[in-house]
């Protein structure tokens, strides 16, 4: 088999087999990065670590419910001693796990002209792409004192050499496509059509790629992969279609999407058979005012009444937890 960028379709052999017993699970990843203003420009100074104490509230949420949470961390949070301080036990303990996730804005060496093209990290110079990754990894590994498990290239920016990158280093498992999303026209990559199922990104089956989970919903869900790229210039008529029951996408993240849609998504995975259900959100969520998402208390309670809900869910339906190792450990390479 040729060599395979992540981008590229995997074919029906290269899907992730299970062991039998694994069923359906659910992860929970965190893209835990700094705070900034997400209308503005990108820079390398203008943001903040506020809400990282916050993380230890989030920890001990997951841990009453069981649930293994996936930091998946950039270089401030890396670098940021009270970071290291609330997630080293946990890490230590197998009661949550860390990841690799690649902001070259705020990544040394600053080498790079700033700007939306360059905030993708794999377009950037191959490498450039893989000193930021090995500076960034290195923070991790020292300070937090556990070996990443995954990856996440910030904004979802993988690019043509980042599985070289990770083969590299040992890590085990990248999460960085968003499937049934398109970043192409703003320098990014294009994860439209690739599946929702695991599957393995080099033919040594050591990378395994572990694609975030978006479904489509309504009456025309079966005709979504193809009818909802070419409505990407008319939000209205898909906002109208969402209102009327016809077709609305859905990721798994409390961030813009509400309970009831999030319910019908976990419905519409579990009918399809996705193996792994993969839950994302970013940490300054934690705190109000730092996304769109949380501006008040009222909204950092809802935000935690979400995950309430959807857990209690996934355990009335029968889909387990589990973290990257855990997937790694039931993997069937028979």
């Amino acid at each position: 088999m040729a060599e395979r960028q992540i981008t590229d379709q995997p074919t029906l052999a290269s899907r992730v087999q299970f062991a039998p017993g694994f069923g359906q699970r659910f992860v929970v990843t965190i893209d835990t990065e700094e705070e900034f203003d997400w209308r503005r420009p990108l820079d390398r100074t203008s943001h903040g670590l506020n809400h990282v104490p916050r993380l230890a509230k989030f920890q001990q949420f997951c841990e009453g419910y069981g649930i293994v949470p996936i930091y998946l961390v950039d270089y401030p949070i890396a670098t940021c001693p009270r970071a290291a301080e609330i997630l080293k036990e946990p890490l230590a303990m197998g009661r949550a796990e860390v990841g690799v996730q690649l902001h070259p804005w705020v990544s040394p060496p600053f080498e790079e002209e700033l700007g939306e093209f360059n905030s993708f990290s794999g377009n950037l110079p191959a490498a450039l792409e893989r000193e930021k990754f090995a500076r960034l990894h290195e923070a991790i590994t020292r300070n937090f004192e556990a070996a990443p498990l995954g990856y996440r290239a910030g904004r979802y920016g993988v690019g043509p050499n980042t599985h070289k990158v990770l083969k590299e280093f040992g890590v085990p498992i990248d999460t960085s496509a968003r499937s049934r999303f398109d970043y192409s026209a703003t320098g990014g990559a294009n994860f439209r059509d690739l599946p929702l199922d695991p599957w393995w990104i080099d033919e040594e089956r050591t990378l395994m790629e572990l694609p975030l989970t978006t479904l489509f919903w309504g009456l025309l869900r079966r005709q979504g992969p193809w009818l909802y790229p070419r409505m990407w210039r008319a939000p209205r008529l898909r906002g109208a279609l969402a209102r009327v029951g016809m077709l609305e996408r859905i990721p798994l993240t409390p961030e813009g999407v509400a309970l009831d849609e999030v319910l019908k998504g976990i419905d519409i995975a579990i009918d399809e058979g996705v193996p792994v259900l993969v839950f994302s959100f970013h940490s300054p969520s934690l705190a109000p005012g730092y996304t769109p998402y949380v501006r008040s208390e009222e909204d950092l309670d809802a935000f935690y009444d979400w995950w309430r809900t959807v857990f209690d869910y996934l355990a009335k339906r029968n889909i387990l937890p589990t973290g990257l190792a855990g997937v790694m450990d039931s993997v069937a390479l028979a």
